[in-house]
């Protein structure tokens, strides 16, 4: 699976109603019918890579992948990405308030 097979199959999908999940965006880029966990993780790396690129390459778990066909589609993306950023700086702001000792604790394992 390379970046130039992906963007070619999501150049088809423009537009939030027009969006592909991931399975289904493997399924046509490889042309593979079985679930493929390690493919879809490499999608989803170049899925980023595009993005770094400036490529509009929106998505959600709702619509699924595709490029932004207006301004509200690619600040609709924009914001979901901005929540689980969110969400993870929350998490570990959580993590970090736990004592040393007992984050050691948590990770011993019983011999």
């Amino acid at each position: 699976m390379t970046r130039d097979q992906v963007l070619a199959v999501l150049s088809r999908h423009v537009g939030a109603e027009r969006g592909i999940h991931v399975e289904a965006l493997v399924r046509e880029v490889t042309g593979d019918l079985l679930p493929d966990p390690v493919a879809e993780r490499r999608l989803r790396a170049i899925i980023s890579e595009l993005r770094e690129e400036g490529i509009a390459v929106c998505g959600h778990p709702s619509t699924g992948y595709y490029i932004a066909e207006t301004a509200e589609e690619l600040e609709a993306s924009c914001q979901f990405l901005r929540s689980r950023a969110m969400h993870s700086l929350v998490l570990e702001a959580r993590l970090r308030k736990i004592p040393l000792p007992d984050l050691l604790g948590q990770l011993k394992l019983r011999t």
